[in-house]
């Protein structure tokens, strides 16, 4: 359905930015949330003069900015967070407020405008070191970080008040997401991007541990595509869904594609593992397969080969 109003929280950021350019391009009114603390307001210029969008620089933890920009809309995409494992060590209660209060504050806007549905971005980190494939249903939460408990928290939160106020909530448990726009230089980066901008500037590489970790990689758009997804599915109360590929992927067999695609060997500095850090994560997909229709389009070797024809 096209020319609905949305509020994107944490818009001009990494995955947020191609949401927004996404929605616009459906025919949808499109409002962005954003503090610009992490997001850039250059990933937005595609969209920036464009009559269905506009941008509101204010703090999710800011109550009555929330509460503005929550107003009229027909959903929300909840996205804005602080996503590093390794601040939200640093600054726990930072990370709280931001992470819980921030949602929180979503929330509770959405149920006093009348919002009818909140997607809700949360996290694979919330499975900790659990067995893989992760379940929805079966794989226990064992946080091994405060991002990773406040992840789980605002889940709760979710499920909370649709039971309590009818609000239809469906949190997405991203795993490991990569493509465009995805800043290497950034505490939030993740791995794809530092090691192709290294590999590009022909410098040392650093691996955590022994590179024998996995972790499941997938493409924003696949991401975008589930969102999308999730806030249009016809659906009722609270639900959580994986989004990723399904398939597991070492550090080491990743590090050795991306060498093969721009034909250079880095030199490999191995240190040790990070507080924090989960040995393997790999997602089943088959909820919101079922759910929603997901199908990840894109493998990840053609993924990665669109971000190394420039390295």
């Amino acid at each position: 359905m096209s020319d609905r109003r949305y509020l994107v929280t944490g818009g001009a950021g990494f995955i947020g930015s191609h949401l927004v350019e996404a929605l616009i391009q459906a025919g949808h009114h499109v409002r962005v949330l954003d503090d610009l603390s992490t997001g850039k307001s250059e990933h937005l210029d595609r969209v920036r003069h464009h009559e269905r969008f506009k941008l509101i620089n204010a703090d999710v933890r800011d109550l009555d900015s929330v509460m503005a920009s929550v107003k009229d809309q027909d959903g929300v995409f909840h996205l804005a967070a602080l996503v590093s494992v390794p601040q939200s060590l640093a600054e726990p209660l930072k990370s709280f407020e931001i992470n819980v209060g921030g949602t929180l504050n979503i929330l509770e806007a959405a149920r006093l405008t009348g919002v009818r549905r909140v997607v809700l971005a949360s996290s694979a980190a919330v499975y900790g070191d659990a067995a893989s494939p992760a379940r929805e249903d079966e794989t226990p939460i064992s946080p091994l970080a405060p991002y990773a408990l406040d992840k789980s928290s605002a889940e709760q939160y979710c499920n909370l008040y649709s039971t309590l106020y009818g609000l239809e909530t469906l949190a997405l448990r991203f795993f490991n997401v990569y493509g465009p726009r995805q800043d290497p230089a950034s505490p939030y980066s993740g791995v794809i991007s530092i090691f192709i901008e290294r590999l590009r500037r022909r410098v040392g590489i650093t691996v955590f541990g022994d590179g024998e970790q996995t972790r499941d990689f997938v493409h924003v758009s696949d991401v975008v595509d589930a969102n999308i997804a999730a806030m249009t599915v016809a659906h009722k109360g609270f639900v959580v869904c994986n989004v990723a590929t399904g398939r597991a992927v070492s550090i080491n067999h990743l590090l050795e594609t991306l060498s093969g695609q721009v034909s250079r060997q880095p030199q490999i500095e191995h240190v040790p593992v990070r507080a924090g850090d989960i040995r393997h994560s790999c997602a089943d997909i088959s909820r919101a397969r079922s759910l929603f229709g997901y199908m990840p389009r894109y493998d990840l070797d053609a993924g990665l080969r669109e971000l190394t024809a420039s390295a």
